[in-house]
């Protein structure tokens, strides 16, 4: 999810009014403030419906691990896929290593932030990434990264991950000769208040919404484990007579698995750039309905 950066500011006067009359189903939590208030500048009426909540591991043994591990010197290259779970990883290691210790142990190896968030992150720090991934920031890029910058063969290399695993790439590291240390920080939970997710569902089964953005992968799998599977083969039904936008390609894999075809992604795989997009093709789509 990226941030309302520049393009609504360059191109919010192009499409002020252009989700006028349309009711836009959201599904992003932690900025479902921002992304309502998005809609509503480009003239759409936001449902919101949260459809995940980010929950902190409690005794984080793979954090100590790693933190201990980066103060002997025993890390070569270390891997941040999110701003939040990079934040988190620090307050954690707080209460095994000094932050100090930790920076400077940080500051001596190859570290990768996977986008803008890890990368903000680390500069909260005062640690600039050695390699940031390019967009769409998926984990193919970021191999492609890290390959041009040298081989990993015997390295040890610590992998922040977010939500769930991400198998592929930790095969591909290991393919490449690396020990791969796995850092899980946060897990993703349903929402602790379910009801605007399952309202939301009834409004997409009933025809009452024009437009779903979705914003992450999580969102796509939570919104169909609420549906059940009484409700699970309306709602595709449903999402297959909407506008459907996906941030970008790990989003639209998950909506393509759960049988939901994707009219558009952004240009950028920001939450602003999502908005707009659809601000701009919202007349072009409607067209065709």
């Amino acid at each position: 999810m990226g941030g309302r950066g520049q393009a609504e500011g360059e191109g919010s006067h192009l499409s002020e009014l252009g989700l006028a009359g349309l009711r836009i189903v959201c599904f992003e939590s932690r900025r479902a403030v921002e992304i309502a208030e998005l809609v509503r500048r480009h003239g759409g009426e936001p449902v919101s419906a949260p459809a995940m909540r980010e929950v902190p591991l409690g005794e984080n043994a793979a954090a100590g691990e790693l933190a201990r591990r980066l103060a002997a010197g025993e890390i070569d290259v270390a891997i941040f896929l999110t701003g939040v779970g990079t934040r988190f990883f620090v307050e954690l290691a707080a209460s095994t290593v000094p932050r100090e210790r930790l920076v400077a142990a940080l500051s001596t190896i190859v570290t990768v932030a996977r986008g803008p968030k890890p990368r903000a992150a680390l500069g909260e720090l005062g640690i600039r990434p050695t390699i940031q991934v390019p967009e769409p920031n998926t984990w193919r890029e970021l191999l492609v990264a890290i390959d041009a910058h040298g081989s990993l063969a015997g390295k040890t290399v610590a992998v922040q991950e977010y939500g769930a695993e991400n198998p592929d790439l930790v095969a591909a590291l290991e393919t490449r000769g690396a020990h791969v240390l796995r850092v899980p920080i946060y897990r993703w939970a349903l929402p602790a208040d379910l009801a605007p997710l399952h309202s939301a569902i009834a409004e997409l089964i009933a025809g009452q919404i024009d437009v779903a953005l979705f914003t992450s992968a999580t969102q796509v799998e939570h919104l169909f484990r609420v549906a059940g599977e009484a409700r699970a083969e309306r709602l595709r039904d449903a999402l297959g007579s909407v506008i459907v936008g996906s941030i970008g390609p790990i989003c639209s894999d998950a909506l393509a698995r759960s049988g939901v075809s994707v009219e558009f992604e952004p240009e950028h795989p920001k939450m602003g750039h999502l908005v707009l997009t659809a601000a701009r093709r919202a007349t072009e789509l409607r067209s065709r309905r």
